[in-house]
């Protein structure tokens, strides 16, 4: 299905076309030209991306580069294990770390894998910067790859005024046509958005959600889909009859996700059961820790980028020992 066209009636900025994607990146091969994809249909704010999503990484070969056979492994990885899509360019997939044709590469990557191998999932894509020009470019040239949505976190470290926020989105709103979550999540940002600046926010044609990371903000709002951006915080979401949550460990924990999702009896018990994968995947940042955990499970995703670095031995052996106890290093190599 394909999204409806932005409204003729509104000076839109102009945005590319689906057919200018291979230009974006730089690639016009015959090889790529698959990349220009469909996405869902929205309209009227329905938007159904799914109840889970992973906040994927991005995995790197031996020399730092991106690896598109792991990426390919990883997604077959995620659906079978229970996403019903996945958030590719977050800050999970060191999206700070990569450049603008790398960036929109992996998007183009994951876009179209999921419409060939995997119809029915969903991809939303990370386009945040703050800098609105930058966010602008990332909006307009990943929405000529036709994922599902985009994902923009508001400007962290300049810290607009409340003004410059809305400023800020009325500028990315404008190019695209396709669905937007934001992302609040303060303690990276260091500026929260409170929700009555998003029900502000929701006004705007495109937006339609936000992840929500501030669990202290879990509340309904008007004109908001809600998806918790904290994994601790789904079972409150879904408490609240939203839709889920965009979460990092389900990577290897995807198939307890799903259950805890699709049997509501079992939802009180959720997150005690998974008290010490949270206590010890924080360790360090969730995409090194996510990385460690895969590659330990035999799903190789190779290290991250600096400033992350790889951890040490006795952090991975930490990691290692939470695998056993929950069963998935037998589960892995058997």
């Amino acid at each position: 299905m394909t999204p409806q066209p932005a409204p003729t009636d509104r000076a839109h900025r102009p945005y590319p076309s689906r057919n200018l994607a291979p230009l974006i990146l730089g690639l016009t091969g015959p090889k790529h030209q698959r990349y220009a994809a469909e996405s869902v249909l929205w309209d009227n704010r329905e938007v159904n991306f799914g109840a889970l999503l992973t906040a994927m990484v991005t995995p790197f070969d031996a020399n730092g580069q991106i690896d598109e056979a792991a990426t390919v492994r990883l997604l077959a990885h995620l659906f079978e294990t229970g996403s019903d899509g996945v958030v590719v360019c977050g800050t999970t997939g060191e999206a700070a770390t990569l450049s603008d044709q790398e960036h929109l590469a992996m998007i183009a990557l994951v876009v179209n894998q999921v419409r060939v191998n995997h119809p029915g999932k969903t991809v939303v894509a990370g386009v945040g910067s703050n800098d609105t020009r930058h966010a602008v470019h990332l909006t307009a040239a990943a929405s000529a790859l036709r994922p599902d949505g985009l994902l923009s976190v508001n400007p962290y470290y300049n810290r607009p005024s409340r003004a410059g926020v809305i400023a800020h989105y009325r500028e990315v709103d404008q190019a695209t046509d396709l669905p937007v979550l934001l992302y609040n999540i303060p303690q990276r940002t260091g500026a929260d958005l409170p929700n009555d600046l998003l029900a502000e926010l929701a006004q705007l044609e495109h937006i339609v959600g936000v992840k929500q990371a501030n669990a202290a903000n879990l509340a309904k709002i008007d004109g908001l889909s809600i998806y918790a951006g904290n994994d601790e915080d789904l079972i409150d979401v879904l408490a609240l009859g939203e839709p889920g949550g965009i979460c990092t460990l389900s990577h290897v924990f995807g198939r307890e996700f799903r259950r805890a999702i699709d049997q509501p009896q079992d939802r009180a018990a959720f997150n005690d059961s998974l008290a010490d994968a949270y206590r010890d995947m924080g360790i360090a940042p969730l995409a090194v820790t996510n990385k460690a955990a895969l590659n330990l499970i035999g799903m190789d995703v190779g290290g991250p980028r600096l400033p992350y670095v790889s951890l040490d031995l006795d952090e991975t052996n930490l990691i290692r020992a939470m695998l056993e106890r929950h069963g998935l290093l037998q589960a892995a190599h058997s």
